[in-house]
Formats: C-alpha cells, sequence, structure tokens
C-alpha cells in the first residue's frame, strides 16, 4: 500500500507541474498580457511596471518562475478591483466550502440510500419510483430548480430564507438555516446519478463468484451485502464523489452560488470573468485544478484501500 501511496504522489505531482505550465501557457498567449492587467487608460510607467513585475520581459522560462512565485506567495493583485486575489479567495472559500460540505453529505447519504433500495427491490414500484425521481433530478438544472426553491420555499412561503450568507460562527442556526436550500438545490442532480451507479453495480456485483462464495459459507444475506457486495459496489460512488466535490470546492457550483447570492469562490471567478479581470481568473484556474488533482489522488489511495488489486 505504501508503495502503491508513493506512486501516486509522484504522478499527483507531475500532474500538477503539467497544469501549471499548460495555465501558463494559456495565459501567456494573450495578446499585450501587460495592457490588458493594467487596463486601457494605464500610463507607460504603469505597464512597465506590470512587465518587469509579472516576468513580461524576460525569456519565457523566467516568466513561467515568475508568475508562479507570484501566485504560489500570494502576491497577485486584481488590477479591477485593486485588492490581494489570495486575500479575497481565502474569504470567498469559507462560503464555497460550506457550500460543498453540507451538499456532499446529502447526496452521497441519499445517492447511497436510493441507490441500495432501488437494487434491493429492483423491477418493484420502488424502485421504479426512485428511477423516476432520480430521471426527475439529472433532468432538472440547478438554476431552474434553485429559481423555483428560492420563489415558492423563500419570497413567498417564507419557510425560508430565499437567499444570503450567514458565517457559521456568527450565527450557527441561521447559517443552517439559510444552507438548507442551497444544498438541496445542489444535491438533486448527483443524488440522481449515484443512485442509478450504484444500483448498476450492485446488480453486478450480486452475481459475481465470490459473493456465491459467501453464501455457500453460510453467511447471512445482510453480512454478504454489508461486507462483500457494498463494500466492492462503493468503489464507483467513492470516485465520483471525490471528483465532484472537488469540482465545488474548486467553483463549480456558481450556478448554485449566482442563484442564492452567496459569494463564494464561484461567483467570485463569474465576476472576474465578465470584468475581463484576468489575475483572479489565473488564480482561481490553478487553485479548481489543483484541488481537483489532489482530492483525485486522496480518492485513489482510498479506491485502492477498498479494493487491494488496484495496489499492483
Amino acid at each position: 500500500m505504501s508503495r502503491f501511496i508513493v506512486r501516486r504522489l509522484f504522478s499527483m505531482i507531475g500532474v500538477l507541474f503539467a497544469i501549471s505550465v499548460l495555465t501558463f501557457l494559456l495565459f501567456n498567449a494573450l495578446p499585450n498580457p501587460a495592457l490588458r492587467l493594467a487596463g486601457r487608460f494605464a500610463s507607460a510607467a504603469q505597464i512597465a511596471h506590470i512587465n518587469h513585475q509579472w516576468g513580461f520581459d524576460q525569456p519565457v522560462y523566467i516568466r513561467y518562475l515568475t508568475i508562479m512565485k507570484l501566485v504560489f506567495t500570494g502576491k497577485v493583485i486584481s488590477y479591477d478591483q485593486q485588492v490581494n486575489v489570495d486575500h479575497q479567495l481565502l474569504q470567498y472559500l469559507p462560503v464555497t466550502a460550506s457550500l460543498a460540505i453540507g451538499a456532499g453529505i446529502i447526496w452521497l447519504s441519499m445517492g447511497i440510500l436510493f441507490g441500495v433500495l432501488s437494487a434491493w427491490r429492483a423491477g418493484k414500484w420502488l424502485d421504479r419510483g426512485l428511477t423516476v425521481l432520480a430521471l426527475i433530478g439529472v433532468s432538472m438544472p440547478v438554476f431552474f430548480l434553485g429559481a423555483l426553491m428560492s420563489y415558492y420555499l423563500g419570497d413567498k412561503w417564507g419557510i425560508l430564507p430565499a437567499g444570503g450568507y450567514v458565517k457559521l460562527q456568527d450565527d450557527p442556526a441561521q447559517w443552517f438555516v439559510h444552507m438548507l436550500m442551497p444544498w438541496f438545490a445542489l444535491s438533486v442532480l448527483f443524488i440522481g446519478v449515484y443512485s442509478r451507479v450504484l444500483r448498476s453495480t450492485i446488480l453486478d456485483t450480486v452475481n459475481d463468484d465470490y459473493v456465491r462464495t459467501a453464501r455457500a459459507k453460510g453467511l447471512t444475506e445482510r453480512q454478504t451485502m454489508t461486507r462483500h457486495v457494498l463494500r466492492n459496489s462503493l468503489i464507483p460512488i467513492v470516485t465520483l464523489f471525490g471528483l465532484d466535490f472537488a469540482a465545488v470546492i474548486g467553483g463549480g457550483a456558481i450556478l448554485t452560488e449566482s442563484v442564492f447570492n452567496l459569494h463564494g469562490i464561484g461567483q467570485y471567478a463569474a465576476q472576474s470573468v465578465e470584468a475581463l479581470d484576468i489575475p483572479p481568473v489565473l488564480v482561481i484556474t490553478l487553485f479548481g485544478a489543483f484541488v481537483v488533482v489532489i482530492l483525485g489522488a486522496v480518492t485513489d489511495i482510498l479506491y485502492a484501500y477498498l479494493d487491494p488489486r488496484i495496489r499492483l
């Protein structure tokens, strides 16, 4: 297991380096990047300062090292808002983390529950009903479902707050209440996908030889399902969850944050793109990609723990 972890960490470092180079090349391909960073009305002195600060007047390899140093030392400044981008990310990260963790718990637990129930009652009315609900959830756009929930549960009936964010340390109860609608709006799609994947995997695993052997040894149906069938069937779910959770943390919940007025990383990225503010886009792109790769490596290690064959 330790050898597998070391190999996976080395491959992760290689992927992170490749991502940083690719992101730099895309950023470097911008025509006259100093002028785009400084704005159309920048003076010649400002443009010269940016050229020197970002290494645009240096060879390409020096430019790469200079830009990566600025990014990873937290010295990137947004020229549109004149604020430190890392400070902004740290300000918005708790919002996105609250959204991702709460929604992740909901979609993982409900997806596993619905998948197990569908497989347990395959072909029966319960399975058909859950299949219909899963298809509806997968087909429901987040912005549409979020708008409906915000209007009916928030504005019209007043059951839950229609939007906004309350810090957890300020008022835990209000934090929880304000996050309920965003959590469920973001979770519906994933619940449908996870339940269908788990149902299919369980039905395939039930007929494997090692499951029949477990039954022949005298294990009860419950022991067979929990120790053998469910453990092996959860492997694709672990993979999906690692990638989806990382994508949400990296700013993948832009629509959810916009609908419910949550000032998270996704909304910050959308505002930066709209304002053509390049430094935040660069940092958020690298941040999102690094989160996906790192959590992907953690997922692979957990994957190998669940299935020892992966270690080979």
